[in-house]
C-alpha cells in the first residue's frame, strides 16, 4: 500500500489549502506536467468536501507517455484502503477484459474522474457502499483529470461510464449514445487551471461494475471487449 502524505496544499498561489472554494480543485493543481509533482500535490487536495471521509487521493497509475488512458468514475472501497486505481474486482475485471482485446496493460494509464472515494454507510452496518458522485464533485475535481491527460498527451482516452463521459464530453450525456465510436477529444477553453485537453480521441463504453452486475454478466463482457477492440485497432492505426 502506498502512503500517501498530508501537509499543506501544492497549489499556485500561496495560501491556496485555507482559501480555495469549498468545490474547486484547480487552486491545489501545480503548475507541472510532472506526474509524480501532480500526485504529491493531489495527496493533500481539500477542493470538495469527499477528502473528508475518504481515507486517501487515489491519483492516476500507469506509464508517463501512455498511448491510451482510461478513466474511470471514482475509487471504490478496495481502491480507497490501497491507494491505487482498479485494484478491485472491477480492476481485475478490466486487465482481463484489455488482455482480451489485445490491449497491453504495461502501455496503460488508469486513472478516475474523481480522485476520492464516495460511499454511504447503511444503518447498523460496516460496509461502505459506493454513492455516485454529483455533477459538481465532477467538475470540482475536474482539473486533476484536465492536468493529467495535459501531462501524458495520449493518443486515445476511453471513458469507462456515464461519469467519465460526461467528465470528457460534458453537456447531457447518455451513454448510449455515445458508446462505442470514436469522437474528438474537446480541447476545453483553459478554464481548468489554464490547460487545454490534449489532441486525442476519444472512446466511451461501460464501466467494468456494470458488468459485474449485468444480469447477463457474459453477454456485458463481451460487450465491454469488443469496445476495447475498437480502441486497439484505434492505436494500430494511429
Amino acid at each position: 500500500m502506498r502512503q500517501r502524505s498530508g501537509g499543506a496544499g501544492s497549489g499556485r498561489g500561496s495560501g491556496a489549502a485555507t482559501t480555495a472554494p469549498d468545490h474547486d480543485a484547480g487552486p491545489y493543481v501545480p503548475d507541472t506536467d510532472d506526474l509524480g509533482e501532480l500526485r504529491e500535490a493531489a495527496a493533500s487536495c481539500r477542493g470538495c468536501p469527499l477528502h473528508a471521509d475518504a481515507t486517501q487521493t487515489v491519483f492516476g497509475e500507469g506509464p508517463r507517455r501512455a498511448r491510451v488512458v482510461l478513466v474511470g468514475e471514482q475509487p471504490g472501497d478496495r481502491e480507497d484502503r490501497d491507494g491505487e486505481p482498479f485494484v478491485g474486482p472491477a480492476g481485475v475485471l478490466l486487465r482481463r477484459a484489455l488482455d482480451a482485446a489485445g490491449l497491453d496493460e504495461s502501455s496503460v494509464y488508469f486513472t478516475n474522474a474523481v480522485k476520492h472515494f464516495k460511499f454511504t454507510v447503511p444503518e447498523g452496518k460496516k460496509r461502505r457502499i459506493h454513492k455516485a458522485p454529483s455533477l459538481r464533485e465532477m467538475t470540482a475535481c475536474r482539473p486533476w483529470l484536465v492536468a493529467e491527460l495535459a501531462a501524458i498527451r495520449p493518443r486515445l482516452v476511453v471513458a469507462l461510464g456515464a461519469t467519465a463521459g460526461r467528465t470528457l464530453l460534458g453537456g447531457p450525456f447518455r451513454l448510449g449514445d455515445h458508446r462505442g465510436t470514436l469522437e474528438p477529444l474537446p480541447r476545453g477553453d483553459g478554464a481548468d487551471g489554464g490547460r487545454e485537453m490534449p489532441e486525442a480521441q476519444v472512446l466511451v463504453t461501460v464501466h467494468p461494475s456494470a458488468v459485474l452486475r449485468a444480469p447477463d454478466r457474459e453477454a456485458a463482457y463481451r460487450g465491454l471487449v469488443a469496445d476495447l477492440r475498437l480502441a486497439a485497432r484505434a492505436l494500430a492505426g494511429s
